[in-house]
């Protein structure tokens, strides 16, 4: 769920519960080294450190990024080195650590299992991240927004320590695409004394649209895929383009129609086990999945708003108090996101879904995670936002149209879980908040005159225990 709302503390409540718990591996780079140069509350990173397998790496990130007592309130957070094709090792360290210090995390007090969700459309630190959660006991991958068809091979490499590689997708500059193999070696990252065992090899359950996807994952893969999760048009995030050519409403979201539909019969079919998302996160919800034959369902909306979530508390009251009062802000922003898939927002004034705060904000692409590698002319490799400002955009070869209605969600999601960065004028970039069209029930979580709830109320209600 975004970047740093399913977090540590989501993960472990849901898995304590006796369900899959899931945290964000999004961004988790920016997210903990924030924590450290906002003191480290508590010393949860710290503590989680203390058993990472690679001490001299641990320390070489707590001297780069953590500020005791917390950075001062008018200082910005700490550039990052964004990760590149060539592998350079300072981002890739941050990218294990972070992701080994939130699965550590998520897994403490209990031995029930925890997992991890990426984008395969933020290819560069995938390997590194993957590795990071594997060492911290990750059991479940799961990952959507892409067709992860290199996953289950990285996945057997990495629990053995060997070198994995991943396909990047890189633009050519005729208008054409290629892919370049991405090389990770965790040798290069081990310390000297570091005896590691096997690790155990995680589920891997990827996201699908279609049927269509889930036939290709399994004809090509068929023994590294574990199930799958079968996400409609109704879950927050990014969601499938339509099929065909995209038709807009009056209002000027994507129009889906029964094409659109997963056919489930078919998945079914397929011998593996599913579950379902989007608008499944209730007790009705969850039946309507087990009578098709999906062994259960995904939850995101319900959970994001629950206390355990990340999500700032103004905005996660202000959220569940529109739809108390029966509106539910939601829609399928077709331009929003600059991986050009269609994107769930919360229609929020204050926020980037406000057209005049949209408007007013200085375009800069500085966290990098959605960047597009590209094939300059001159045969080397670039990279570029269709987020970033517009002029550099168009002189690294793409299109102004590409440009337009695009936002920053690298900036925005970091700000929705109150880690946003100062701009030169002392205020913080804003949120824009992604959920999915849940939300309009999202009372049936929250007690008479409350706007509070718990993951355990959402595990109860959803159960209907």
């Amino acid at each position: 769920m975004g970047v740093g709302i399913s977090n540590w503390c989501l993960a472990q409540a849901v898995s304590k519960l006796g369900q899959l718990g899931v945290v964000s591996g999004t961004a988790l780079d920016g997210v903990v080294s924030r924590r450290l140069q906002d003191g480290d509350p508590g010393g949860l990173t710290r503590r989680a450190l203390e058993h990472f397998p690679f001490p001299h790496m641990a320390q070489r990130i707590l001297d780069t990024f953590f500020v005791p007592g917390g950075k001062a309130k008018d200082a910005p957070y700490r550039g990052l080195i964004m990760p590149d094709i060539e592998g350079r090792r300072e981002p890739l360290e941050l990218c294990i650590v972070s992701n080994f210090v939130e699965v550590f995390l998520a897994r403490e007090g209990h031995s029930n299992p925890v997992g991890i969700n990426y984008l395969e459309k933020i290819q560069l630190p995938l390997l590194a991240s993957m590795y990071g959660a594997l060492l911290a006991g990750a059991a479940v991958i799961v990952m959507g927004a892409g067709i992860p068809l290199a996953v289950p091979g990285a996945l057997t490499a990495l629990t053995r320590h060997e070198t994995a590689e991943y396909p990047i997708h890189i633009a050519g500059a005729d208008g054409g695409s290629e892919t370049c193999n991405m090389l990770f070696n965790p040798a290069d990252f081990m310390e000297e004394g570091a005896r590691l065992d096997v690790l155990a090899k995680p589920d891997f359950l990827p996201i699908v649209s279609s049927e269509a996807l889930a036939k290709i994952l399994i004809n090509k893969v068929r023994d590294g895929i574990d199930g799958f999760i079968v996400e409609g048009n109704l879950a927050g995030g990014h969601n499938a383009r339509p099929r065909g050519q995209m038709t807009l409403t009056t209002e000027g979201e994507p129009i889906y129609g029964p094409r659109d539909d997963a056919k489930l019969s078919v998945i079914r079919d397929l011998g593996l086990p599913f579950w379902l998302a989007g608008s499944f996160g209730s007790a009705e919800g969850l039946q309507r999945a087990l009578a098709v034959g999906a062994n259960g369902v995904q939850a995101g909306t319900a959970f994001a708003l629950c206390e355990e979530s990340g999500l700032v508390l103004e905005a996660r009251h202000e959220l569940i108090r529109l739809a108390l009062a029966g509106k539910a802000p939601v829609v399928t922003d077709p331009l929003a996101s600059p991986t050009g898939f269609p994107f769930k927002v919360a229609d929020l004034a204050g926020t980037l879904s406000d057209k005049a705060v949209y408007q007013q904000r200085r375009r800069v692409c500085d966290l990098g995670l959605l960047r597009q590698p590209y094939r300059r002319a001159d045969g080397t490799i670039g990279y570029r936002c269709a987020s970033e400002p517009e002029a550099s955009y168009v002189a690294k070869g793409g299109r102004q149209g590409d440009t337009v209605g695009r936002k920053c969600l690298c900036n925005a999601l970091m700000a929705n879980v109150g880690v946003p960065q100062l701009l030169g004028d002392g205020s913080g970039e804003k949120c824009l908040v992604t959920m999915g069209d849940d939300l309009a029930d999202i009372g049936r979580f929250c007690s008479p005159g409350s706007l509070d709830y718990s993951a355990a109320d959402v595990v109860r209600v959803m159960l209907d225990a």
